[in-house]
């Protein structure tokens, strides 16, 4: 049962001033108690019983940590059929994708889980003294330590496996952080269920209370979690302007913290000449399932397609256009991203050189429809409307007169998480050439698929320059996600019983580390 409450350290707390949920799908508030809206007081306890739970956290066997993020999975799965009930009322997203969404949160914990045990995250390394050398080297031991307590806002297009033990809370605890979540206004009812979830499954394996709270409100509240001198980093998944936001406040502070933000892509999709001579049809047929899952709703959605103008690609857009327009509308996630979905899908057609293809059947409220448009390469960079995403189903195809026409807009795109080739064999000495200028451009680059899926595994890669994240070294998905939270220590001449214990002689018990330049296991 939903009480709307907070979770401050292991423990419910209530606030006179509450917010109640949306259900998209019927475009009207949810009838339930509401959702406590948290004071600046109720930030400020959540990040002290973070603070106060970091060291003794981080002291922990790395199997208890891991015995933790496996109990978070068990959780959620023991909650059944009513945090999917609750997800897909709030997001307005089918049953089937909150199941899959379900599953990915649990798998992705699990993983982080064995990622701690094998240890090779710690980067141990060894350089053992050599006082034969001139001058002589000292004893030098390198270590991986976690950064401190780190605040999450959840997003709103994935309430499950980008939110409350979404990606950056698993990766987090698994570096030895507590995390202080920040909800996400659109699925309160399905943050209160998690965060239930991960409060027993730190009572039952034992972990200090402060290794996980909840707090709920507007802008203010979130401001006031980066601003507190107790959070050493952030995890953020949302809009450009939020990240860029949530930046400056980081950047402003006496001592400055990074700020993971994974915020803006168009996912440029190349259609090489050949691929696109010998399938047009088919690509269509991708590109247009590719763009209306999910009601476009993903970072990584293909919101720009590139290729050579001519027959080939009017085939391509033919029976694209075909499809989409029979495309029925879809729900929204909230009315603020409809709104601005059909604000962005405006600006679209109302600019000069923009050339409007093909919209979907016409969308009621809360809905969106598809929409698709075309503009000539040498006109792309003429007004920045058509650089800017579209957080929707919506795509805007360029007709580029040569493969240096399009090479050209490909050199100059500001970054993005992912970049796409659809490409046959006789295409592969262009795409060669193309390779270096798309690994300047994406953090992913995909050969004969469509970008909107992001495996969670340890070769995964949810990052790429900026604007696509703040920090183009980092990645938000997969086992290397947990890097973000850490940092190296070196020690110097230390007596033994005074190293951690997984820097002492023989110490690191089938971890892998640099032992005097080699590697062991």
């Amino acid at each position: 049962m939903l009480t709307g409450d907070l979770f401050i350290a292991g423990e419910r707390r209530t606030a006179p001033t509450r917010f109640h949920a949306y259900d998209p799908a019927r475009d009207a508030e949810i009838a339930d108690t509401g959702f406590a809206e948290a004071s600046l007081e109720d930030v400020a306890d959540a990040c002290a019983a973070a603070h106060a739970a970091f060291q003794p956290y981080a002291a922990l066997p790395l199997d208890r940590r891991a015995a933790f993020l496996d109990a978070i999975a068990d959780a959620i799965e023991a909650l059944g059929d009513a945090l999917v009930e609750r997800a897909c009322r709030e997001s307005g997203l089918p049953a089937a994708r909150i199941t899959g969404e379900r599953g990915r949160t649990a798998n992705q914990l699990r993983l982080f889980a064995r990622e701690v045990r094998d240890g090779a995250w710690q980067k141990l390394r060894i350089d053992h003294a050599d006082p034969a050398r001139t001058p002589p080297r000292p004893d030098l031991r390198l270590r991986m330590i976690p950064l401190g307590p780190v605040a999450v806002f959840g997003a709103s297009n994935f309430p499950l496996a980008f939110s409350t033990a979404g990606g950056d809370t698993a990766s987090a605890l698994a570096a030895g952080c507590p995390v202080v979540v920040k909800g996400h206004r659109a699925h309160p009812g399905t943050s209160e269920l998690i965060a239930g979830a991960i409060t027993r499954a730190a009572e039952a394996t034992g972990m200090p209370a402060g290794v996980f709270s909840l707090v709920n409100g507007a802008r203010a509240v979130g401001e006031a979690l980066v601003a507190d001198p107790r959070i050493q980093a952030v995890g953020f998944t949302g809009s450009r302007a939020g990240g860029e936001a949530l930046m400056r406040i980081a950047a402003a502070r006496p001592r400055p913290i990074p700020v993971y933000a994974e915020m803006s892509a168009i996912n440029p999709v190349i259609l090489m000449p050949h691929a696109l001579a010998a399938r047009a049809t088919a690509l269509a047929d991708g590109f247009v399932a590719s763009l209306g899952m999910g009601a476009g709703q993903f970072c990584t959605n293909p919101g720009l397609i590139l290729a050579i103008d001519g027959p080939d690609l009017d085939t391509f857009i033919a029976r694209a256009t075909a499809l989409l327009a029979a495309q029925q509308p879809q729900v929204m996630l909230t009315p603020g991203i409809c709104a601005a979905y059909a604000d962005g899908k405006a600006k679209l057609a109302a600019a000069p050189h923009v050339t409007a293809l093909a919209e979907g059947v016409e969308a009621t409220n809360g809905q969106g429809s598809a929409a698709l448009f075309s503009v000539a390469g040498r006109d792309f960079f003429a007004d920045p409307v058509h650089l800017h995403e579209v957080f929707g189903a919506s795509s805007l195809i360029v007709r580029c007169a040569d493969l240096a026409e399009l090479t050209a807009i490909l050199a100059k795109l500001e970054g993005q998480l992912t970049t796409t080739l659809h490409l046959d064999a006789a295409d592969h000495d262009a795409a060669r050439d193309l390779l270096p200028v798309l690994e300047q451009l994406a953090g992913r680059i995909l050969a004969n698929g469509w970008p909107t899926g992001v495996e969670v595994t340890h070769a995964m890669v949810h990052g790429g320059p900026y604007p696509a994240t703040s920090d183009p070294r980092s990645t938000s998905v997969g086992t290397l996600a947990i890097d973000r939270f850490l940092r190296p220590v070196s020690y110097q001449d230390l007596p033994a019983d005074l190293l951690p214990a997984s820097l002492r002689e023989g110490g690191q018990a089938g971890t892998p580390a640099r032992i005097d330049g080699a590697w062991k296991i």
